[in-house]
């Protein structure tokens, strides 16, 4: 056992190895919203290439809905530059009845698409809401896609050894690795995107996006969405092609999304590196994980990079603060251990955008969060505000 806790402590790098690599400084960072450094000429055409697929509009024409959420990728992601988050919610809903979760697929659960295209060969497409039978109802803010090629290039093993590892050291805030069939591939795949972990890649995360946000079909997800379930209005549905566009699109959307730049970092006051230390005392590290590394790749911008989320990618039981939604082998109360990389530009924090301060989202903090906020409040004053600077430089 001792040699294998050792053998993962140095895959993991030990929080001295950390705060090393943090304080590297003086080199150029790419911007929010700017392209990895390094890529050549034709990785940066492609970068291009799918921010303007990502920026423009779909039309009926091209597939829009029937039902939607809106028109265009960037009108979601756009806080800070083009492939941020943003302070909207969208709308997710359930049942559950003595203790099991019911997605209410009938209803064409669990996702509200707000938005209809409106009169088409007889019938008015308007947008869904919360079905009756609904009792579980919750907001989820739009996630920032800033550095998450990196993400997407960690190896599954390492978020496996990573979940082994918190199991070993601190097991009561360890989290698990949610293993999910990637849709694009067709293979198992550890999840990391999403508030559940729910999918594994990012090429499956922008063709999901396409069809549940934009209602515009590919071969990746071909069916279109029943509009609250009515599968019988899709015989008026005006779209002249099913699916509606093909693998280019959401591979291009990948494309950017691929080589989008992680968060570029403040340079840490005497204060915020203080803060740093306190925020790998109290316990905010035992699931915000400050580094990670990139397996091998064939991109020499995401080949063996070190990069600093602030997140482990793992699900964790948040006890009540938690969406009440079942989703991809995730529970009601696990959540994804939220990055907090680029949280400076945020106005909003936690899934359902509550808390409108860093401060409100820890000491919202519940379940295996518990005892980080726990000691968080018994920090003095100074000690508080220091910790804050430090997430503030992130």
């Amino acid at each position: 056992m001792k040699s294998r806790r050792m053998a993962r402590a140095g895959l993991l790098g030990s929080a001295v190895a950390v705060l090393a690599l943090l304080a590297i400084g003086g080199r150029a960072r790419p911007g929010f919203g700017e392209p990895l450094h390094g890529l050549p000429p034709d990785l940066l055409a492609r970068f291009q290439a799918g921010k303007t697929a990502f920026v423009a509009a779909e039309d009926v024409a091209g597939g829009l809905g029937p039902v939607f959420n809106d028109t265009a990728c960037a009108n979601c992601h756009d806080q800070g530059a083009i492939g941020g988050g943003n302070d909207r919610l969208e709308t997710r809903y359930g049942q559950v009845l003595n203790g099991v979760f019911n997605p209410l697929t009938q209803f064409d659960g669990t996702l509200v698409h707000a938005r209809g295209i409106g009169q088409f060969n007889g019938v008015n497409f308007v947008g869904e809401v919360v079905p009756p039978a609904a009792n579980v109802v919750a907001g989820r803010r739009v996630n920032p896609l800033f550095g998450l090629g990196l993400v997407d290039a960690v190896p599954d093993q390492f978020l496996k050894d990573l979940a082994q590892f918190e199991q070993d050291f601190t097991p009561a805030t360890a989290g698990r690795a949610n293993v999910v069939t990637d849709v694009a591939s067709g293979q198992p795949r550890v999840g990391r995107f999403g508030w559940k972990c729910q999918i594994g890649t990012v090429l499956t995360f922008a063709a999901n996006a396409y069809q549940n946000e934009i209602g515009v079909t590919t071969p990746f997800f071909p069916n279109e969405n029943c509009p609250q379930g009515d599968c019988a209005l899709l015989v008026a549905n005006p779209a002249l092609t099913n699916p509606n566009d093909t693998k280019e699109t959401p591979m291009m959307f990948a494309d950017f999304i691929t080589f989008l730049a992680p968060p570029p970092r403040r340079p840490l006051t005497r204060d915020a590196e203080l803060g740093e230390v306190l925020f790998l005392g109290i316990g905010c590290a035992d699931c915000h994980i400050p580094a990670m590394r990139t397996g091998s790749n064939l991109v020499a911008a995401l080949d063996q990079v070190e990069f600093f989320p602030f997140s482990d990618f793992l699900l964790h039981d948040m006890g009540s603060l938690n969406d009440g939604i079942a989703q991809s082998g995730a529970t009601g109360h696990e959540m994804r251990t939220a990055p907090l990389w680029g949280a400076r530009i945020r106005t909003s924090f936690l899934h359902d955008g509550r808390a409108r301060s860093l401060a409100a989202a820890i000491l919202a903090h519940d379940g295996q969060g518990l005892p980080a906020r726990t000691n968080f409040t018994n920090l003095p004053q100074r000690a508080r505000a220091q910790l804050l600077e430090f997430l503030e430089s992130l």
